[in-house]
């Protein structure tokens, strides 16, 4: 009886977030009364801690007690990953990537993208480039297909900004390097004059 109440619980809380905040938080509460180690319960708290209260260490708090319940829960590490991203945990969202490739039953595809995304964000486009290509792989689906080509596009569109960024910050230095020559030269013969 008590694991079904959990589970009832668990169930009104999925239903209600996000738009019934309130009723998702008091029914949360209850599944992780009935079941503190309960790792859907956990994570969804995390994200609710992450998206509508901006608490990122207490979220972080509750992925890493998801975790510890069980490593071999395959959902918790997509959600994870991309919080460790956005939060700006690259060297632990590495690892943890790392290790989830290695989990049965895990979504390769969804853990390929989120490489992607991390060497994205740390403007490694080029192996960004590669491993979405690698989720592509992966995709059992027409619309994660599409997903996909759109997150390369993203990654050449950023890979053109930067080059045209770093190749105005050179012509820029160039120019006050001539200045400064320039400037230099003048100065002197004004002196002399």
């Amino acid at each position: 009886m008590e694991n079904n109440l959990h589970n009832i619980y668990l169930f009104r809380a999925i239903e209600a977030y996000p738009w019934e905040l309130e009723k998702a938080v008091e029914a949360l509460n209850y599944a992780l009364s009935y079941e503190p180690e309960n790792v859907r319960a956990l994570c969804l708290m995390a994200q609710l801690q992450v998206e509508q209260l901006g608490d990122f260490e207490l979220a972080k708090s509750y992925y890493q007690k998801a975790l510890a319940v069980s490593l071999e829960i395959p959902n918790v590490y997509a959600e994870y990953i991309r919080f460790l991203i956005n939060y700006g945990d690259l060297d632990e969202a590495q690892q943890l990537i790392d290790f989830a490739l290695t989990v049965k039953g895990i979504d390769k595809a969804i853990i390929m993208i989120n490489q992607g995304f991390l060497y994205e964000v740390k403007g490694e486009f080029d192996l960004a480039e590669e491993a979405i290509k690698e989720a592509k792989l992966f995709a059992l689906n027409n619309e994660f297909f599409n997903y996909t080509d759109d997150a390369i596009s993203r990654v050449n569109k950023k890979r053109k900004f930067v080059k045209s960024k770093e190749q105005k910050l050179e012509s820029s230095q160039k120019k006050n390097e001539v200045q400064t020559k320039t400037n230099w030269f003048q100065n002197r013969l004004n002196n002399l004059l």
